[in-house]
């Protein structure tokens, strides 16, 4: 069974909701892989960047590891999620019915079609991901605003909810994409065990 790629936004680090939502996932061990967002790690890069001046290049690597720390930091809340910096890895801990936790800075440093940009962020990564291993679906949960029927990914991008590649990533994985609120982690676990649609569809 393909696996659905579950970004899970930074932002969720000091929500009240952050539990909720790993518990929920972790019920869909062997059938999800989460791809962790930068949250208050990625912010203390862009914050460093303002004050030393470092360049995108040296911003987009600190940011992969932004995404590792966030990562490992959800991992310590359930043992059925473990890290995955490889397909290999990823694939060995689905066949064991766990989480794999994408740990992005080495396949996305040994990529060549990523740019080293502020408008490659974990959306974009995501979507790339999904094409790596053949998933069928990507759900990003995300804190955001209210959003009806169906979306289109430019006008996402347009107002910031997801960033600038993730359009041009999203075309080239040809999956099926959506939107889940805070509040949605029972409906999103429901629709990943019955391989059907949740929250806001993306085109």
């Amino acid at each position: 069974m393909a696996p659905v790629v579950v970004k899970f936004g930074g932002s969720f680090a000091f929500s009240e909701v952050l539990t909720d939502w790993i518990r929920a996932l972790a019920s869909c061990a062997g059938r999800i892989v989460i791809v962790p967002g930068g949250g208050p790690f990625a912010d203390a890069v862009r914050l460093a960047q303002s004050r030393m001046g470092f360049d995108d290049c040296a911003a987009h690597r600190m940011s992969l590891l932004a995404m590792e720390q966030y990562g490992r930091a959800l991992i310590s809340f359930d043992n059925l999620l473990s890290p995955a910096d490889s397909m290999e890895a990823i694939e060995r801990h689905l066949l064991a019915k766990r989480i794999p936790v994408w740990m992005p800075a080495r396949m996305v440093s040994e990529a060549a079609d990523i740019a080293p940009s502020w408008e490659v962020t974990s959306d974009s990564l995501a979507a790339w991901l999904c094409s790596m291993i053949r998933a069928n679906r990507l759900i990003l949960v995300k804190h955001v605003a209210s959003l009806s029927g169906q979306q289109q990914s430019e006008d996402l991008a347009i107002t910031g909810v997801v960033d600038k590649a993730f359009p041009r990533y999203l075309r080239r994985s040809s999956i099926s994409a959506s939107i889940v609120g805070p509040g949605e982690h029972k409906a999103a676990v429901a629709a990943i065990r019955c391989g059907t649609s949740t929250g806001f569809s993306i085109k």
